[in-house]
Formats: C-alpha cells, sequence, structure tokens
C-alpha cells in the first residue's frame, strides 16, 4: 500500500500549496513563500499521520466492492444496461419536446434523466431474467478454483475433506448444477428425490464450512452437463472435483485438471489387508497377556496374537484387521501356520 500512502502525502502537499496560496495573496512575497512552504510540510505531515486510518477505510472498501462484483450476475448487468439505455433515449426524446417551454433548462433536463434512469434501471432489474439472451456467459478467472460436480456433492465425503484441510481454493458451484440437484430433489422417483435432497443438504453443510460461489454461467449450445463443466472450467481456469472416471478422461484430453476424490481414497487404501502375511521382528509385550507387538519398516504397529514366546525374532503373521486411529494406522495379526503349531 506504499503507493496510496504516496498519493495520500501528494494530496496533503497539494492543499497546504492551495492554502499557502490563498494567504499569500494578502501577505508580503517573502513572508507568503515560507508561509506556502510551511503548509505545504504540514499537509503532507498530517497526511502521513491520517494515511494508516485512510488505508483501512480503503481496504474495507476495496473487500465490499470485490464481494459486490463479485455476486453480480451477467443478466443483472445486461438488465441494467439496457434499462439506462431506454432512459437515455428517453430523455433525449423529451428534451426535444419541451425545449421550447420557458422553464425547460438543462437542470430540469437532468432531473428528469435522472428520474428516468432510477425507474427504467430498477425496473429492469426486477425482470432481469427476462434479459438473458442479452447477458453474455461471462466467467470470472480466479486462480485456485474448485468446480463441484453434482455426483461428489451427493457423495458427500467432501465435507469432511474441508473440514480437514485438505481441499484448498475456492470451491464453485455452477447454476446448471444447482438446478440438476434442484430437479433431482422434485423427482417423482423416490430414489433421485433422497439423492437430490442429500446433495443440497450437502451444499449446506459446505457452506457452513466454506463460503460457496454460484457461477451463474451456461451454455445452452452445450446439451450435457459433463460438456458444460469441461467448457466452464478450460475458461475459468479451474479444476473440477468429481467422481466420474468418464468425465475426469474426457476432461484431461481437454487439459482440464480433475481431482477425484475416488482416486485419492484408493491412493489412501491401506496397503495391508485382511489374510495378507507378514514377517514382522517381535520386539516387546503387548497389553494383553502373551500379546506381542512389532513393527513395520514404515513405524506401524503391529499387534500379534500369542507371539510373546518370539520376542525378539523375526515372525510370520496373518494379517486380521487393520484399524485406523487418530494417532496412525494399527495392524492386528495372528501367528500363521506354522509358526504356531512350532
Amino acid at each position: 500500500m506504499l503507493a496510496l500512502r504516496l498519493l495520500i502525502m501528494l494530496l496533503g502537499l497539494l492543499l497546504g500549496l492551495a492554502a499557502g496560496r490563498g494567504l499569500a495573496a494578502v501577505q508580503p512575497d517573502d513572508l507568503g513563500i515560507v508561509n506556502t512552504l510551511s503548509l505545504m510540510l504540514a499537509g503532507m505531515l498530517t497526511a502521513l499521520l491520517l494515511a494508516p486510518r485512510i488505508e483501512q477505510v480503503f481496504v474495507r472498501f476495496s473487500a465490499t466492492f470485490t464481494r459486490w462484483y463479485a455476486r453480480l450476475s451477467p443478466r443483472a448487468v445486461a438488465a441494467a444496461t439496457f434499462g439506462l439505455i431506454v432512459a437515455l433515449l428517453v430523455s433525449v426524446l423529451l428534451s426535444s419536446l419541451l425545449r421550447t417551454v420557458p422553464f425547460y433548462t438543462w437542470i430540469w433536463n437532468l432531473i428528469v434523466t435522472v428520474v428516468l434512469g432510477v425507474f427504467f434501471v430498477s425496473f429492469a432489474l426486477r425482470n432481469a431474467e427476462s434479459f438473458g439472451l442479452l447477458a453474455f456467459p461471462q466467467v470470472r478467472r480466479k486462480p485456485g478454483s474448485r468446480l463441484l460436480d453434482s455426483n461428489v456433492i451427493i457423495d458427500g465425503r467432501i465435507v469432511e475433506l474441508l473440514r480437514a484441510g485438505f481441499l484448498d481454493g475456492e470451491l464453485v458451484v455452477p447454476a446448471f448444477i444447482l438446478r440438476e440437484l434442484q430437479t433431482l430433489s422434485d423427482h417423482h422417483d423416490a430414489q433421485k428425490r433422497t439423492r437430490g435432497k442429500r446433495g443440497l443438504a450437502v451444499l449446506e453443510d459446505l457452506r457452513a464450512l466454506r463460503p460457496l460461489r454460484i457461477e451463474d454461467w451456461d451454455d445452452a449450445a452445450l446439451p450435457t452437463t459433463d460438456d458444460k463443466l469441461i467448457r466452464l472450467a478450460r475458461e475459468s481456469g479451474a479444476r473440477i472435483v468429481t467422481n466420474d472416471n468418464n468425465l475426469g478422461k474426457i476432461a484431461r484430453l481437454h487439459g482440464v485438471e480433475i481431482l477425484s476424490i475416488h482416486e485419492a481414497a484408493v491412493a489412501l487404501k491401506p496397503q495391508v489387508q485382511a489374510g495378507d502375511h507378514l514377517t514382522v521382528t517381535i520386539s516387546k509385550g503387548g497389553q494383553q497377556k502373551n500379546q506381542g507387538v512389532g513393527y513395520l519398516e514404515d513405524g506401524t504397529m503391529v499387534v500379534v496374537e500369542d507371539a510373546i514366546r518370539f520376542r525378539g525374532k523375526p515372525t510370520r503373521v496373518v494379517v486380521v484387521n487393520n484399524v485406523q486411529t487418530n494417532v496412525g494406522r494399527m495392524i492386528f495379526a495372528k501367528l500363521d501356520g506354522e509358526e504356531g503349531a512350532a
């Protein structure tokens, strides 16, 4: 914000110069120059003192303006522009008709223009949905945005990912995805209706954790939701969060990055499953009688039943269960048949 502070100081300097020139008109030349320089310095220092407060006001105003601009709908902009054009045309027509009236001056012309502008713009905004054909499918490019597909919303695991902090960036829900969920929630089929209501409930949970942005974008020329998602992602530079493998393959062919919760779940799946055979060295006893405890190379604890007699020896075991706890992964196992017989 150095540029803003310099601008504020320059304004203070100019105000001091203006005040000094005003006083110099009624003072001797030498005294007027000294007073002008003093007032310029005083104005610059005053501006320097007030700069932090002015910066805070500017930052708050900038944040408010940014939020307001982010909520602007292309239809609303098109409607307001159309209303203003009509107001200006009607104002020109009235001024041409009333120019011969004696009391009709430019002040009345300005008042009439303002009144017409307020009327036509407010009327157009109340009926903004009727101006969809005039609105270009405007897309706001914001690096790091995440476009949510309907299947990943209905899945619901995205809430836990967001709560755990594994999903960064701005979450964007396209308007056509929201309409798809609304259509499902009103469907006559009970199963589809349940899926739609679950999706809307998940969106409420997401909104409680982080602000959601509804992207009012659509392209009637594209037949499917997948095509619209890919086009929107390409134009906005966002990534698509989805569980649809086919959508992921097509999107990657178009150069769109995909975040698949299903692929992440597969990648995080434990490498050791029930029934697998392991060889561990029993290093100590467990909490239960005759239990032995060993560790894998990655530090995972392996609790083996009836294995304390093999303490200090490599022992072949069979995995019984794999438990994920808050502190890490824990494997429960039993002795392999040959080890138990020995």
